[in-house]
Parts: structure tokens; sequence; C-alpha cells
């Protein structure tokens, strides 16, 4: 798996002060996508296990973070790798929020072992492909109309997709 890109410090990804990981790779190839540059899996640099450690260590021990966020390219196309990352923030800080984007409906990632794993990981998803004719830049933290922000505790609880609402955010 490769990382794309890190930023330590955003509040654009997600609600309160994230770190966001970038992850490489996407097979969607939606038209517009603000990152195309990302969709290749030999984009950016390994995220070796030394890189992880480093960047699990740099949020682990960052005071002011309120969580991490999972972008891409699209992270459940590595969902194993992710999967292992993500488990090992949970241990070390699990007061963080876990937040991540998808081009793959929530319906789909339940179906694949692999994906449902780190979905349930995830406190928030944002699901769907970025669709252009949809594009709405006045909708907090996604792209497109038909993408949603679900809360996957939520969901989890009461077996129905439940989506975040702005008093929630």
């Amino acid at each position: 798996m490769n990382l794309y890109g890190y930023i330590p410090e955003s509040v654009n990804e997600g609600t309160g002060l994230r770190a966001v990981l970038f992850i490489s790779g996407c097979r969607h190839a939606c038209p517009g996508c603000f990152s195309p540059d990302s969709w290749s899996f030999r984009a950016g640099e390994p995220f070796t296990e030394e890189r992880q450690q480093q960047i699990l260590h740099e949020v682990t021990t960052h005071p002011l973070l309120d969580g991490v966020t999972l972008c891409g390219g699209d992270p459940f196309f590595s969902a194993a790798e992710c999967t292992s990352w993500v488990q090992q923030l949970r241990a070390a800080r699990p007061d963080l929020t876990v937040w991540a984007y998808t081009g793959f409906e929530y319906e789909e990632l339940i179906t694949d072992p692999a994906r449902a794993e780190l979905a349930r990981l995830c406190d928030v998803i944002i699901d769907g492909r970025y669709v252009e004719a949809e594009r709405d830049v006045s909708l907090p933290f996604r792209g497109s109309r038909n993408q949603r922000l679900i809360d996957v505790r939520a969901t989890l609880a009461t077996r129905t997709i439940v989506t975040m609402q702005l008093s929630m955010l």
C-alpha cells in the first residue's frame, strides 16, 4: 500500500482538528475528481511499517487532535492494510474519531469482509462516488449531493443507514 499524502492537522476532512491520510489507489475514476493523481496504487510513497509507526506516534501523542480521516484514492481498496493501522490507532487512542471517504456505497462495503471490517472501525463514512452533476460546494465535508455522511455506530446499532444531520456536526 502507498501513502499519497499526509496532513498532520486539518479542519477540512471532518469535524474538529484531524490528521488526514491519503491512501493511494482508486478504481472508481469519478469524472471531475479533485485528485486523479491519487488513483494509481503506485502514487506517493510506500506506507512502510516504519512510516506507519511514525505517523501513529505523531497522531497518538498530539494532544489537540479530535481524530483521523482516511481519504484517497479510496482507502477501501486497501482495506486490509488500513484496518491494521486503524486497529493500532484505536488501541492507543480510543478517544479519537475515525472518518473515511470512499466511492463505494455503505451497502457495498458491508458485503466484502475486508471492507466491512474497516467500515466497522470508523465513526463516520462519507460514501458514494463523486458525481460532477451533483456538485455542491455548500455541503459540509462532501463534494456532491449523492454522497452521505454515515454515522457508523448508529447504523450498526439500528441495522439501518443513519446519516448525520447538520445539528450533529
